[in-house]
């Protein structure tokens, strides 16, 4: 592909709308495929405006497909708004299979390895964890009392901006007589960076705790796909084994946990140690009897060593969040290239976020594999779309304010850039929440669209690094899995670049192709793979889990 070097894009030859790569003033001339189209507004850049007149109710096109209806008529070079244009996307119906695809250069990385962690069970490792992890809400205390108890003794605090001498510098004025007016003007000088002490166990890159709201009192649905994704995290290839808190009367029981893991991992042979404090007695038995476990499992991981493998072992989850109208230009098309690399060597990734693929459901379908699968992913469309009206909010309200404004008026709009992720290999696997979606190719799993919970269902799912796309910026990050941010656009990351780690703004600053980005971003990807880099997430400590309630969640 060229390189982008102009004032604005035309994404697909049917597409009836470009898009603004630059702030464009009032008056401006496109000059387009023989037109001069004279702009009526100020249009800022990743915003649209028309390239003919549209009547009222016409369709607009983006990507090659149908992303919403005009509520009025609308000029040559007029801006696209909320007020102009209302969500729409075409129907979809199983046709034939369409799985022919070009694949892209990889000779670059034909021979690259990355070093990992083996398990038994032929996965490979990006990290070595051990967890520790609730059952059910009731356990989430004494979850943070292990916290507190082992994570500075063994070396594992963050390493990240301590706010300590801020806090000291406001105690002091206000002691001094200080008011409200002066402490908000106060001129604090930069903390210094909280290094953390030396490991203990120097192979074993932490101890995770994660807490949850769920377990019980809520549906068994819900608590069962809970037990779901937990033993998709505790047989995780990031994780060398778990301590286990349960209370004992919760819908979680320790048995539905145990069968999820055998479903996953049928010869499961990691450390794995359950307390029920109703059986166990006193919260002192109980917790004595965890850190003793944790201790001893935390010596065994620290046995294994990273080794070489090849990166058919990747598993990389896509994932974008703080989306904007660069999202479907840059960086999302870097990770679909990057996707296909994947695919051709043997990998796997996951594009999850179901309401974000909302109107491109004909093309996804036609790339599966076979007519089963196809049907599988248009009926998990179908029914998840009809939970969501049911409750009075469809895929159409997917947007959020911040996507709104920085040009993603519609679902559809939104969708159409966020399949992008997804390259252009055939779908191999369709698989619905929490179960696994680790096959060789690309797996299409069911999912919100909400950034954390999705991030958190792909890691349980079996992705052992993530890609996240942001256009606004977005600070969150994973427990178990390496979350690698990626910009939409130059100007977040300079401006948020203590969260984001690679920039694909260059590609709209014309100083790269889609695919010289790619191999930027699968060449830091190995780094991170094998310990070399941490990304910003993994040094902040952005250790974000939230399971998803089967309830409407967009």
């Amino acid at each position: 592909m060229e390189k982008l070097r102009q004032d604005f894009l035309q994404i697909h030859p049917d597409d009836n709308v470009l898009v603004a790569l630059r702030d464009l003033p009032a008056g401006y001339i496109a000059h387009f495929a023989g037109m001069e189209i004279k702009l009526k507004q100020h249009v800022q850049s990743k915003h649209k405006f028309t390239i003919t007149t549209l009547r009222e109710n016409s369709d607009v096109l983006m990507y090659g497909v149908l992303v919403g209806k005009t509520n009025s008529e609308l000029h040559e070079g007029e801006l696209i708004t909320v007020d102009n244009l209302r969500h729409a996307s075409d129907d979809f119906r199983l046709s034939e299979r369409k799985t022919q695809w070009s694949r892209p250069d990889i000779s670059a990385f034909a021979n690259r390895t990355f070093n990992g962690f083996y398990r038994n069970n032929g996965t490979v490792g990006t990290a070595n964890y051990w967890l520790v992890i609730p059952l059910v809400f009731c356990e989430n205390r004494n979850i943070l009392t292990l916290k507190s108890a082992l994570e500075e003794k063994l070396g594992y605090q963050v390493e990240s901006k301590d706010y300590a001498d801020e806090v000291d510098a406001l105690i002091l004025k206000y002691k001094n007589g200080a008011s409200a007016q002066d402490l908000l003007q106060l001129d604090l000088s930069p903390a210094g960076e909280k290094k953390g002490s030396t490991r203990l166990f120097e192979n074993v890159d932490g101890i995770k705790f994660l807490n949850h709201d769920m377990g019980c009192g809520g549906t068994r649905l819900d608590s069962d796909a809970l037990c779901g994704l937990l033993a998709g995290y505790i047989s995780h290839p990031n994780v060398a084994g778990a301590t286990v808190l349960s209370l004992g009367c919760q819908h979680a029981q320790a048995s539905i946990l145990k069968e999820e893991i055998a479903k996953r991992d049928p010869y499961f042979d990691k450390p794995l140690y359950i307390f029920e404090q109703q059986f166990e007695g006193t919260e002192q038995d109980l917790m004595q009897k965890a850190l003793k476990a944790t201790f001893a499992g935390l010596a065994e991981a620290n046995k294994q060593t990273r080794q070489p493998a090849t990166l058919d072992k990747l598993c990389i989850g896509l994932e974008c969040g703080g989306s904007d109208g660069f999202s479907g230009i840059s960086a999302n098309p870097a990770l679909g290239y990057v996707s296909d690399m994947m695919v051709s060597m043997g990998g796997s990734v996951i594009l999850a976020e179901f309401p974000e693929l909302c109107g491109v459901e004909q093309e996804l379908s036609d790339r599966c594999i076979d007519e089963e699968t196809a049907e599988k992913f248009m009926s998990l469309m179908k029914v998840y779309n009809a939970k969501a009206e049911a409750n009075g909010s469809g895929f159409y309200m997917n947007p959020s304010p911040g996507n709104i404004r920085d040009g993603l008026i519609t679902d559809a709009i939104k969708s159409a850039g966020a399949a992008k992720k997804g390259g252009t290999s055939p779908v191999t696997a369709v698989v619905d929440y929490p179960e696994l979606a680790n096959r060789p190719g690309l797996n299409l799993l069911c999912t919100p669209g909400n950034d954390v919970e999705s991030t958190t269902a792909e890691v349980g799912s079996g992705a052992n690094i993530v890609l996240f796309t942001t256009g606004l910026g977005t600070p969150t990050g994973n427990p178990i899995a390496p979350v690698i941010k990626i910009s939409t656009n130059t100007k977040i990351f300079e401006k948020m670049s203590d969260i984001i780690d690679l920039n694909c703004g260059t590609i709209i600053d014309g100083e790269e192709t889609i695919e010289e980005a790619a191999y930027r971003i699968l060449d830091f990807v190995i780094q991170v793979a094998s310990g070399e880099v941490k990304p910003k997430a993994v040094k902040l400590g952005q250790d974000d889990f939230i399971p998803w309630r089967r309830g409407v969640s967009l």
